[in-house]
């Protein structure tokens, strides 16, 4: 399971000697404003500051330190003007992304500054060199030039950091694949080796035999105490059979003990391998709603490339929900968001309960799955497809627009919301199939694109918004 945590991020604070002799103290003076600096973005990171950088074995000796205190990513800022060509092999040998923090410890240029304020807040010579060095070496990085004590830094740094905590936990990341991906589906099939070293996951394949064989050995006392966290939780239908709720709630145990076991970030089931299997009586359309909303990335279908992506939103956002269109309303100029019964119930409008149905479904040839129903909270959303196109080629789309508060619709027994697009249906729809948009993707409450996009950036995706 992911863990939404604080970014840890490392501070390299670029100097050099050579200024020690024009300005006594400097090197002192230069170290404190960096931790200032990194008290300044607690909220967002822990920022771990060692000390000064003022040579190439300085450099790569931090730089090696930052990367052995498990920092997610490095942030550097030039406290002086230092020459960019003694950080490149460090660099180069770096595993974590990297941040260029183009700041000066004042934010205004005033009439009492001397030659030592200049000297103080000189980092942008620096900077320009840094990033050339970078570009030259094909170090991918991001950029913020902001007054660093503003809240908009502190905001795009935030959102940053959080993209480089999540290209450092995909690298970790375990997708468990339940059976095989749906036949004749494009945009679901994946490659493990490219997406292992384009985006990090690795794609591991599950035996359904051993989820039989784990859900034979659940206590039925786990089981009877997960029906009652259910019924806490839920609005449960009085029409929903006792045995069926129970059923799902064992299968929903024994897939949490597999991907527990198995470290697993996330997990993809298909339909059809479960149903023809011939040992299964539902499928699990309530544990991957009770999954996704404890943090787990999920993508039906055998859909590993969106079980990935809802990894990157469970740690870019928290709360990612899967997502798929449905159905278009030129009316309310939305598109209708549904799945066949999985939805991470934590995104739910506070006003309506989340209910529990007993819910008839052909698909897989089974029994009834019981099945949350409820719409996503009313309010500004987004919505990210990941897109495979060729080897280790990936696009990211993202685009943003609203939740509307709707009525309900009282015989769509599953998941449902419409979305409306900001830069309105029609030309978002054209956009989204132009550049190959998935049919399944991650939606999160709220305006994240700025997320997204350093995620894009940090992984070396093609990018487009929409």
């Amino acid at each position: 399971m992911l863990t939404n945590r604080l970014p840890k991020i490392g501070l390299l604070g670029i100097m050099q000697e050579l200024y020690d002799d024009m300005i006594p103290g400097i090197t002192e003076h230069q170290a404190a404003y960096a931790r200032e600096l990194a008290g300044q973005l607690s909220t967002a990171a822990e920022v771990v500051f060692l000390r000064p950088a003022r040579n190439r074995d300085d450099v790569e000796a931090v730089t090696r330190e930052l990367a052995a205190a498990g920092c997610d990513g490095i942030m550097i800022v030039m406290l002086t003007y230092g020459p960019a060509m003694r950080t490149v092999r460090a660099l180069l040998e770096n595993p974590l992304p990297v941040l260029l923090a183009n700041v000066q410890p004042e934010g205004a240029v005033t009439e009492h500054w001397d030659m030592a304020d200049l000297t103080y807040n000189q980092g942008i010579h620096g900077a320009q060199d840094q990033g050339n060095a970078l570009l030259r070496t094909g170090v991918p990085f991001s950029v913020i030039t902001d007054d660093w004590r503003s809240p908009s830094f502190l905001t795009s740094f935030g959102s940053w950091a959080r993209a480089a905590m999540t290209v450092t936990e995909l690298k970790r990341a375990k997708i468990a694949l339940f059976g095989y991906p749906m036949n004749g589906m494009g945009d679901v099939l994946y490659d493990a080796p490219a997406l292992m070293r384009r985006l990090g996951p690795v794609v591991v394949n599950e035996n359904l035999g051993d989820l039989q064989k784990e859900m034979a050995e659940v206590p039925g006392s786990e089981v009877r105490a997960l029906v009652e966290a259910h019924h806490e939780r839920f609005a449960v239908s009085p029409d929903l059979p006792k045995e069926s709720h129970e059923y799902a709630a064992r299968m929903e145990i024994a897939i949490r003990r597999m991907l527990e076991a198995g470290g697993y970030s996330a997990f993809s089931m298909h339909f059809e391998p479960v149903g023809k299997d011939g040992r299964f009586e539902q499928l699990p359309l309530l544990a991957a709603s009770d999954l996704m909303a404890d943090g787990y990335g999920y993508g039906a279908e055998g859909d590993t490339n969106t079980a990935s992506l809802m990894c990157a939103g469970h740690l870019l956002v928290g709360d990612a929900h899967f997502s798929e269109m449905y159905a278009m309303d030129f009316g309310m100029g939305s598109v209708l968001i549904s799945h066949m019964g999985e939805g991470n119930w934590k995104v739910a409008r506070k006003d309506r309960p989340v209910k529990l149905i007993d819910r008839p479904l052909g698909i897989g040839g089974l029994g009834n799955p019981p099945t949350a129903v409820f719409s996503a909270e009313p309010g500004p959303a987004t919505t990210a497809s990941l897109v495979p196109l060729e080897g280790e080629e990936y696009r990211l789309i993202v685009g943003q627009g609203e939740v509307l508060d709707t009525p309900e619709l009282p015989r769509v027994e599953m998941p449902y919301f419409h979305f409306r697009p900001a830069a309105g249906l029609r030309p978002f729809m054209n956009k989204w199939l132009r550049n190959g948009g998935t049919h399944h993707f991650c939606t999160n409450l709220g305006l994240h694109a700025a997320r997204w996009r350093y995620l894009a950036e940090l992984l070396e995706v093609d990018l487009v918004e929409i």
